[in-house]
């Protein structure tokens, strides 16, 4: 018979464990796969914005929180900052952070929910805006009376534009451009600024002299792309003059705060824009008749004044003029008749005789003679004396030569080239050289052996002896 004793080993069991992580990374899955788009509306709370630029927040109502994570990417285009306390729409996805176990919303778009939310972020940006001075008056630029380009950004397919080109051809037909442009959604914003900045980037006749920016009327939702930060700098930064003129009378955006002038509708932009031709014509006109009136009141004022000064007659003044010169005309040819006869005797007074003019002739010869006789003296003195510095000047040159220097014991070296040997160890160096003395030169060696001595440098010829020029010493005549 066998026994069977009891054991404490428990039987095998057919579940698996599964780790921690796998359990996290299934429980991730699954949340993720079922809940790959949420839209979740709640109040913001503990909003953070890392370093990174990743913004971390909770979305919460009275009952529960949500831990949210919107990355850097899609925090630069939120359209408002997220503060704590601001009631909000986010569209995500959720996950799990398995480092924690927690469960958590990947947001990526965030939107103010309700007008109420809106509102307090206008109102909130209202004062951060003034704060700067934006809507200051002294930025406020004056718009031209009359311009020649209007550049207008609005969408090119809606009533907007129509209106405002059918008042300006009504009122003044100038030159309109359009830089077309979304006045609604995401992508509003960033267009309405092209289109500002473009048109203050154009050149030439092209460049507008007066900006509309304009849509029609709409929802704070609808208008919410003229209250965007990069909106309001960019009219605030145009250099060229804006008129906003954002929806209706009672629509407020903040373009209009910043804006140079803000028309209630589109229509009334294109008004303050440019005046009424027709008036203009009339206006021009009635200034015209009353420049004429002006000036016929003002010429017959002047004719009186002159009535009643009392003036001469101009024939009375000229009368007396013509007096004297019929007198000057009639004594004019005896007047020039006595100047020709005293002209004549002058001349017959200063008649010159042959007997004088060769009495001249023999005093200017001896006055020659005379000045021949005392420079010839005087240029004898003036050669010797040269001649005195020229012999001084050779015996001071003679004197400081190197030859009276050779003749007072001293000597030149020279290697075979010609150069100087100017020290010891380089007359050491060198194989012969050639000594020159105040009589002659000699080749030598350092070793002291008598080098091959030099063939005869051929005869110098004398230098001739400069003559004494001569004088000639006979008669200058």
């Amino acid at each position: 018979m066998t026994v069977i004793m009891p054991s404490d080993t428990p039987p095998p069991s057919n579940d698996a464990a599964l780790s921690v992580s796998d359990l996290a990374a299934s429980l991730k899955r699954t949340v993720e796969t079922n809940y790959d788009h949420v839209v979740v509306r709640g109040e913001l709370g503990r909003v953070t914005l890392a370093r990174s630029g990743h913004m971390y927040c909770d979305l919460k109502d009275d009952k529960a929180v949500l831990n949210t994570v919107m990355w850097k990417g899609q925090v630069n285009r939120l359209p408002f900052k997220p503060e704590e306390g601001l009631e909000v729409i986010a569209t995500g996805r959720l996950s799990i952070y398995e480092g924690r176990s927690n469960y958590q919303m990947i947001a990526s778009s965030m939107r103010p929910a309700g007008a109420g939310a809106l509102m307090a972020l206008l109102e909130e940006r209202k004062k951060k805006f003034a704060a700067e001075g934006l809507f200051a008056p002294e930025h406020k630029k004056k718009l031209p009376y009359l311009p020649r380009t209007i550049g207008v950004v609005t969408s090119p397919t809606g009533a907007v534009i129509r209106d405002i080109l059918h008042r300006i051809r009504d009122r003044f037909p100038v030159r309109v451009i359009v830089w077309p442009a979304l006045v609604q959604g995401d992508s509003a914003a960033g267009q309405i600024t092209a289109g500002i900045e473009g048109f203050n980037a154009m050149t030439g006749a092209d460049r507008p002299d007066v900006l509309i920016v304009a849509r029609g009327g709409g929802s704070i939702e609808d208008l919410w792309p003229f209250n965007e930060e990069n909106v309001v700098r960019a009219a605030f930064n145009s250099e060229i003059p804006l008129i906003s003129a954002v929806g209706h009378e009672t629509d407020t955006t903040l373009i209009d705060y910043v804006s140079d002038a803000r028309a209630p509708t589109p229509t009334g932009a294109a008004e303050i824009a440019v005046p009424v031709r027709s008036e203009l014509l009339l206006m021009t006109g009635e200034h015209g008749e009353r420049l004429k009136r002006a000036l016929a009141r003002r010429t017959g004022q002047s004719r009186d004044k002159l009535a009643a000064a009392r003036l001469p007659r101009p024939e009375s003044l000229l009368q007396a003029k013509r007096q004297r010169l019929d007198y000057a005309s009639a004594s004019l040819p005896k007047a020039a008749l006595a100047l020709v006869q005293k002209a004549r005797l002058r001349v017959s007074r200063l008649a010159i005789s042959p007997a004088s003019l060769n009495a001249e002739i023999r005093a200017s010869k001896q006055r020659l003679r005379d000045t021949a006789v005392r420079a010839r003296p005087a240029l004898n003195r003036l050669i010797e004396a040269r001649r005195n510095t020229l012999a001084a000047q050779g015996k001071l040159l003679e004197t400081l030569s190197y030859q009276s220097t050779l003749k007072r014991g001293y000597a030149i070296v020279r290697d075979t080239d010609g150069n100087l040997v100017r020290s010891a160890t380089a007359a050491a160096s060198t194989p012969s050289f050639k000594v020159s003395f105040g009589d002659g030169d000699v080749m030598a060696r350092p070793d002291g052996a008598a080098p091959p001595s030099p063939p005869p440098a051929p005869p110098v010829p004398k230098a001739a002896k400069p003559t004494k020029p001569k004088t000639d010493q006979g008669s200058l005549f």
